[in-house]
Formats: structure tokens, sequence, C-alpha cells
């Protein structure tokens, strides 16, 4: 698959305002690539031969900061999309409060955080299905121990091999 790519990269800077900017970003990619249900296979089994032939097509995705990218097939026109901007998660995760604030001065608890705390208070701080580690290690296998490194390889190529006599 052959692909060609072409960046670009802008700058600006403004003396008086000592002010600066500067972008670079992957704007054209080209690709070539197989072409879906556009394939050929013949076989002459008297002759021994056999043919095939692949379609080929070049898919152009076309990128941009304004967050637009158009891609389609060259040739057949192209499909535009708009991606979405998001900057910054949906939730705050850590918002440090206003040191010396009274209560009535800081901000509400998030929703989110608040059906969290019910939840928790709700519980009791236990876990539902809490087991002791005891328990869970009588679940599990015994583990046994092996004296020299080797033993354990041959006794498997020894099982293995005896599978592979046994059809």
């Amino acid at each position: 698959m052959a692909t060609s790519e072409l960046s670009c990269e802008v700058s600006e800077e403004n003396c008086e305002r000592r002010e600066a900017f500067w972008a670079e970003w992957k704007d054209l990619t080209l690709s070539t690539r197989p072409e879906e249900g556009c394939s050929l296979h013949e076989e002459d089994t008297q002759r021994h031969e056999t043919y095939h032939q692949q379609g080929q097509c070049q898919v152009l995705v076309q990128r941009s900061p304004w967050l637009v990218m158009r891609m389609g097939i060259l040739g057949r026109g192209l499909q535009e999309y708009q991606l979405p901007y998001q900057r910054v998660l949906p939730l705050p995760i850590f918002t440090p409060a206003k040191m010396g604030a009274t209560k009535e001065e800081r901000e509400d608890t998030p929703i989110q955080l608040q059906e969290l705390l019910a939840l928790e208070t709700a519980l009791g701080g236990q876990c539902v299905d809490r087991q002791e580690v005891a328990e869970i290690t009588k679940q599990l296998p015994p583990v046994v121990p092996v004296s020299k490194p080797g033993a354990l390889h041959r006794s498997l190529s020894r099982s293995m091999s005896q599978e592979a006599q046994r059809g």
C-alpha cells in the first residue's frame, strides 16, 4: 500500500504586541488500497495455472485545523465531516476549594459526584461481593514447584510427541 502525505505549517509573529502563533498539521493523505468487490481469480487445473487480479483505488483524506475532515475515493467526490471539539474533560477531576472561603462561598458539588457520594454512604463503605483472601486462594489450583528448569520442558515435549503419535 503506497501512501503520500502533505503537511502544512503556518507561523505568524507580531513583534509590536509580542505575540506569536505556530501550527503544523497533516493536510492531505493519498493512499492506494485494494478495492472491495473488485477482484478476479481464475484457476486452470489441467494446465496448473492460476491468475489473480485485484482492483485498486486511491483514497484521499484531507484534514484542517478547523476540525473539518474530507475523505473519499479520488475521482468520485469527497464526503465532508465536522469533527467534535472537546478540549477539556466534561467533569473536572479535582478543583481545589478557595483557601479561607466559608462554606456558603464555596461552589456546589457537581451532580455526578453527589450521586457517587450518596451511593458510597448507602453502602457504608462495604463492598457487597467482598471475599477474604483465603477464600479466593482456595479456588485457585495448587502451585507445584519445579525442581529443575528443564524438567517441565521435557515432560511437555514427551506428552506432545505422544499426542502426535495418537493422531
